[in-house]
């Protein structure tokens, strides 16, 4: 049945992003606006100043994309936390400080549980961003601040489920969260803090000194060594090179598997082969304190798969290679 009417569920597929992508659209241009963006600044700059954390609070699907955008401060330097507005009148309330920012989310501007609650954040101090789409609505007069996420219909051929308005809505909270982070200079080392676990972890914290080989396991030469020794140090050490140094440990070069097959397209007579002859001179080199995530962005701009680990006297401390970004899952 699904494959029968394959043509009017991808044509429904693609209006439903049409009409999210207007909605999305609709809040870019209504920064044009002088009050809308005033009113956002506003936002902004109350949300820079908390001297404590922002609660983010909603009902139903507004309370979902409210824990999404709870999550996306927490993560982004901005210590916030999600509360649900029907808890809140039964106890939760009491995580909520007079230096907190409340951001409540409500499409309608109306939803009771937040209304129950908000004069009693009024009472406190905390201040009030209402984020909805009907300016008039009872949530926006009460605000301190009041975000517009107005859309002109939902994506639901019904127009009844929430589908445009939580997408702007969620956009809108990405919006503030994107201009924070930068407006508190906030960095990738920063961010790491806060995603130790998993890949994104590994990607943002792991040194290129924790996962280079080092001492016996880096493959060297010198340019006084035969081509056949090179080939045997290359084959040992399995890193896909050899460095070639100076007796001071100072790099003069690489000879990679690369090179190693340009030449033997040239010529087959590797007996007399000079490594003084064939090397890469001036390698790329890396700091062994960098990020192994910028190590990998030298492989990538410039199209190789080694890279010769150095100190700041360009002597050889260790050796890098594509599959070691790989196996310690940085790519």
């Amino acid at each position: 049945m699904i494959f029968e009417q394959s043509e009017h569920f991808t044509n429904l597929a693609k209006n439903t992003l049409e009409i999210e992508s207007q909605g999305i659209q609709l809040l870019k241009n209504r920064f044009d606006n002088q009050e809308q963006r005033d009113a956002f600044l506003k936002a902004v700059d109350l949300l820079m100043h908390c001297r404590g954390r922002i609660v983010v609070s909603g009902i139903g699907k507004s309370g979902h994309i409210a824990r999404k955008i709870a999550a996306t401060f927490a993560s982004t330097g901005s210590p916030a936390f999600f509360v649900h507005p029907a808890e809140a009148s039964h106890g939760d309330l009491g995580m909520v400080q007079s230096e907190d920012v409340f951001l409540a989310l409500s499409y309608s501007g109306e939803a009771t549980e937040l209304m129950t609650i908000v004069p009693l954040i009024k009472r406190m101090g905390a201040k009030l961003i209402a984020m909805t789409g009907k300016p008039e609505s009872s949530l926006a007069k009460f605000a301190d601040i009041h975000l517009n996420v107005a859309i002109q219909k939902e994506a639901c051929p019904l127009n009844l489920a929430p589908t445009t308005s939580t997408t702007a809505t969620l956009a809108m909270g990405d919006a503030l969260a994107v201009v924070l982070l930068d407006a508190k200079n906030f960095q990738a080392s920063d961010f790491a803090l806060s995603h130790p676990g998993g890949s994104l972890g590994k990607r943002l914290l792991t040194l290129v000194r924790d996962i280079m080989h080092s001492g016996n396991d880096i493959p060297t030469n010198t340019v006084t060594d035969s081509f056949k020794n090179l080939l045997l140090e290359m084959s040992k050490k399995r890193l896909g090179m050899t460095i070639i140094t100076d007796i001071n440990q100072s790099v003069l070069g690489v000879f990679t598997d690369g090179d190693l097959r340009r030449l033997l397209e040239k010529t087959l007579q590797l007996e007399d082969v000079k490594v003084a002859d064939v090397i890469t001179l001036q390698p790329k080199t890396v700091s062994q304190d960098v990020l192994a995530a910028e190590a990998l962005e030298i492989m990538e701009r410039h199209r190789i798969n080694q890279l010769v680990v150095v100190d700041q006297h360009n002597k050889l401390v260790g050796a890098l290679n594509m599959h070691d970004l790989l196996t310690n899952k940085i790519l």
